[in-house]
């Protein structure tokens, strides 16, 4: 009988301009590597060359964010199973040498060896055109920031009759006076090129504004479109539901688990324990753009939910620090994102509560302190503009059982 062709994996070393691919069979035999072109033409080359010698099991990409982003999506496309693999550490290059073949030998046999693989982003869909828009949006807001800062630098060592004009003045205002100035056009006195420059400046931090708050719009209508459900979420707005899709990306189940998702976004708790002392610590890994995002929401909800302010006076009785108390909300908070975005349910109706409390003749004052809440906050669930699924419950249950009683006060966790 004739030999039956061996699975083979392909290991993919990717450049801005070259690509290096290396082929070894499921038992670890290197069979060949060649370098190709990374353009739509070498892509399609790559493919051919990696079918050739039997049937691909896996595909190991370096890159898979940047030089690699486009040859992933395309073989992945074809049918390929791709995996994402970390560069080979300093270390191991120092013992083992640094090439453009070694590195794509070494990509495949990570594979074989399951060593420092992940699945990545498919890059394809809605969330892909978020991270685009929220890449310029961040270069849009540093340089809006370099500009207000350019501004008052030159203001620092301007003439006395130019600080005179706009001393005092807040951010806002001082942009609208120095957009509204009129200097002449003297090419030779300082003082009029220093009024000129101001006012070019401050045209380019307008600019900046409006066009930040046009991708603000956009991010806006894609979050409501595409996760409707986790923009309501207390504490979760545009700006934290965008980053934290960008952080799963396109194909959400990729991360298994929400304890995966924890340690992606950094919040999975850290063992320091030492002695006596048994503690844990916040995880300095993961990603520190969605671990941001998690704080923000955390101090929304710190300030202005109920539940919470009530978790962390507990906890600081128990003599808790503000870090740790932060630490475990913030891990509270990644389980119920990762819940709303691999299983979205929308938010109860709250208009139901509004009929049912105007058909009884009770105030919304009275209803917000029989239940412990804030006014604005009892509002915005009635109208549909914030999600509070314990509020809603405990709000449904006192108008249902004790309509005749409207101030009589309940326990917050009745």
């Amino acid at each position: 009988m004739p030999d039956e062709t061996p699975n083979v994996i392909a290991g993919i070393d990717t450049h801005a301009d070259t690509h290096h691919v290396a082929i070894i069979t499921e038992y670890g035999k290197r069979v060949a590597d060649k370098e190709f072109l990374a353009v739509g033409s070498g892509y399609r080359k790559i493919f051919d060359f990696i079918t050739q010698y039997g049937p691909v099991i896996g595909v190991g990409v370096e890159g898979t964010g940047s030089y690699g982003a486009e040859l992933a999506r395309v073989l992945a496309r074809d049918g390929l199973k791709i995996h994402e693999v970390n560069r080979t550490n300093r270390q191991a290059r120092r013992l083992r040498g640094k090439s453009d073949p070694l590195d794509a030998y070494q990509a495949a046999e990570a594979i074989l060896a399951d060593r420092g693989l992940s699945t990545p982003k498919s890059r394809d869909g809605a969330v892909e055109a978020m991270r685009v828009l929220r890449a310029e949006r961040s270069s849009a807001m540093r340089a809006k920031v370099a500009a207000i800062n350019q501004i008052k630098s030159v203001l620092v060592a301007a003439p006395e009759a130019i600080r005179a004009k706009y001393r005092g003045l807040a951010n806002p205002a001082l942009i609208a006076a120095l957009e509204r100035s009129r200097p002449s056009r003297n090419p030779s006195d300082p003082d009029e090129a220093t009024a000129r420059t101001l006012r070019r400046i401050a045209a380019r931090h307008r600019y900046l504004e409006e066009e930040i708050a046009d991708i603000d719009a956009e991010l806006d209508e894609e979050v409501s479109i595409h996760a409707p459900h986790l923009r309501a979420v207390h504490g979760v707005g545009t700006e934290a539901a965008s980053q934290l899709l960008v952080t799963i990306g396109d194909n959400p189940e990729r991360i298994s688990s929400e304890a995966q998702f924890a340690a992606l976004t950094g919040v999975a708790p850290i063992p320091a324990s030492s002695g006596k002392t048994q503690r844990h610590r916040l995880s300095r890994g993961g990603d520190r753009a969605a671990n941001r995002a998690l704080h923000q929401i955390v101090l929304v909800r710190m300030s202005s939910d109920p539940r919470t302010k009530a978790y962390v006076a507990r906890r600081q009785e128990e003599g808790k620090s503000s870090k740790e108390i932060i630490r475990c909300l913030k891990r509270y908070v990644a389980r119920q994102i990762y819940a709303q975005i691999l299983h979205p349910t929308p938010a109860p109706d709250g208009g139901a509560l509004r009929v049912a409390r105007k058909k009884r003749s009770i105030t919304l004052t009275s209803a917000a302190t029989t239940l412990h809440a804030s006014m604005s906050h009892l509002s915005r669930l009635e109208r549909g503009q914030a999600r509070d699924d314990d509020l809603y419950e405990r709000y449904k249950d006192w108008l249902a059982n004790d309509p005749e009683h409207p101030t009589k006060t309940l326990s917050k966790n009745s």
